[in-house]
């Protein structure tokens, strides 16, 4: 498995994503404890101590808020846009930084044989992106917290081998919900995120596709059987379908 992913956690509670590849080693988003990222690395056979680098998508909680410490203890080099990372540090105590080397968003950055294409999003967060992680001839999608459906994202997931896609809510479960109001618009918003009907019809998509993994549940609108339910019936078996949780990590997924 000379390119293979795990997603350590994912949802409003945390987000952390592995990638390996041609022995570059990458952590995508910093939303777990040292701690629990050291024991979910460990538990998949892997460990914080070979890892290349660490990348930012956006400024939310969920994915920014470890970011501080573990480049401080492990000594990791951030990918962060500059206006995340003044975002980031306005609305949390990330601490101080070492280290860091800013990218643009929409711009690409190499590390080793891998190359990490990064997409603008329309999501609520400041600059935020999601990325395309190229290696050889494979290609991995790391696509949460989209906003909408964007122009060119269903071209950007036809060329993809393996995504990790946002299956964020069920629109009647949002809709009866505990949610205030004003916090259901956002999430069905523009700026918000996609619904699991909105990321299986993305998925028709993806003719390339070996798998994608359902990401960024959320833990009052949804739930994993309800959303591999929908989206087998859309997709009509074709794909091969894994949940990433909030609790635990994924099998690692080889690209």
């Amino acid at each position: 498995m000379d390119f293979h992913a795990i997603a350590l956690q994912s949802g409003s509670s945390g987000n952390c994503i592995y990638v390996e590849t041609s022995g570059i080693r990458i952590l995508f988003d910093a939303g777990l404890s040292c701690i629990d990222t050291e024991r979910r690395l460990a538990a998949s056979g892997k460990s914080m101590k070979g890892i290349d680098a660490l990348i930012i998508s956006h400024d939310h909680s969920d994915h920014v808020r470890y970011a501080g410490v573990l480049q401080r203890k492990y000594g990791l080099p951030i990918y962060i846009t500059r206006d995340t990372l003044d975002a980031a540090l306005a609305r949390h105590r990330l601490g101080h930084f070492g280290e860091v080397r800013y990218f643009s968003a929409g711009g690409s950055i190499r590390l080793g044989d891998a190359e990490i294409r990064t997409i603008p999003t329309p999501h609520d967060g400041v600059d935020g992106v999601v990325f395309v992680v190229e290696s050889g001839d494979k290609r991995l999608g790391i696509m949460t917290d989209l906003g909408h459906v964007f122009d060119g994202l269903e071209s950007e997931i036809s060329c993809l081998d393996a995504v990790f896609i946002e299956s964020n809510y069920d629109p009647k479960m949002l809709a009866k919900g505990p949610y205030p109001a004003f916090l259901k618009r956002r999430i069905q918003g523009p700026r918000g995120h996609i619904s699991n009907y909105e990321a299986a019809e993305l998925l028709l998509s993806g003719k390339r596709l070996k798998w994608a993994c359902l990401s960024h549940l959320s833990h009052h609108n949804n739930y994993p059987d309800l959303a591999i339910r929908t989206h087998r019936a859309i997709l009509q078996g074709s794909l091969t379908l894994h949940v990433a949780h909030r609790t635990h990590p994924t099998d690692i997924l080889p690209v």
